[in-house]
């Protein structure tokens, strides 16, 4: 594939000294993470918005850990595929580069993203209802459902932020700075369509940063790009990765 990047929009993206990316499902899915919403999301006729909210968990929380117990074991056996590693890579290309996603599955970290802003928590981890407490749980299936913290017996829930919760304020300023401080930002397999990571590509665009869409088509936020890349990021991401580390 070559992409289609003219000369001196490399070489803007080659002086950036801050980069920041926002990732979408579309990065997931070409590892085969299954979408969970929508008409082919549904689990014993369930809809993740029926299950994925605070009066769910509190109604049933063994139903809602079930589920999440099943999307864990289909996530469990997927890797990295080379866009995750590609945009792991850019953290040794950029002097400061800060990788913002919407996804919960844990595969930028897999990859070797060392900090990715997970805007929606992660599916691996866990968070006592009483003590606040998050630890890492990679066992799928789980040996107990719904599980219970180690330390105080309290429920354990899933670390995600879920219909009707807020964000956690310092993701959220994480992610902000990081937009409003780029000088070149990539929107990746997203539609940037859901507040607030849709607000990211507007304001990244109004303080000065080149934006760089990579998608399979046109989205909403298309017109706020300034180089838009047609096809998956599994296989446009790595030549992006070796334009800009050319001479």
């Amino acid at each position: 594939m070559t992409l289609n990047i003219s000369p001196g929009d490399l070489r803007r993206m080659k002086q950036a000294r801050r980069a920041a990316a926002l990732t979408g499902a579309g990065v997931s899915a070409e590892s085969g993470v299954p979408t969970f919403r929508g008409k082919d999301g549904l689990w014993r006729s369930f809809r993740a918005e029926d299950l994925a909210t605070p009066e769910a968990f509190a109604r049933d929380p063994k139903l809602v850990w079930e589920w999440y117990d099943w999307r864990r074991s289909l996530i469990a056996p997927l890797a990295p595929n080379p866009g995750h590693y590609a945009l792991a890579q850019m953290e040794k290309i950029f002097p400061r580069f800060t990788l913002i996603t919407q996804n919960v599955d844990g595969l930028h970290r897999a990859a070797g993203s060392t900090a990715p802003v997970e805007m929606h928590g992660n599916i691996w981890l866990t968070r006592c209802v009483r003590e606040g407490s998050i630890c890492e749980n990679r066992q799928a299936p789980l040996p107990e459902i719904p599980p219970r913290c180690p330390g105080c017996g309290a429920l354990l829930r899933p670390h995600i932020v879920w219909f009707g919760e807020s964000l956690d304020p310092d993701v959220l300023e994480q992610a902000f700075t990081a937009a409003r401080e780029a000088e070149l930002f990539f929107v990746i397999g997203t539609a940037a369509a859901v507040q607030p990571a849709a607000s990211l590509v507007g304001i990244a665009k109004e303080h000065g940063a080149m934006v760089v869409e990579v998608n399979v088509e046109e989205t909403p936020v298309t017109h706020l790009a300034d180089v838009s890349l047609r096809g998956p990021s599994g296989k446009i991401l790595p030549e992006l990765v070796n334009l800009l580390q050319s001479a």
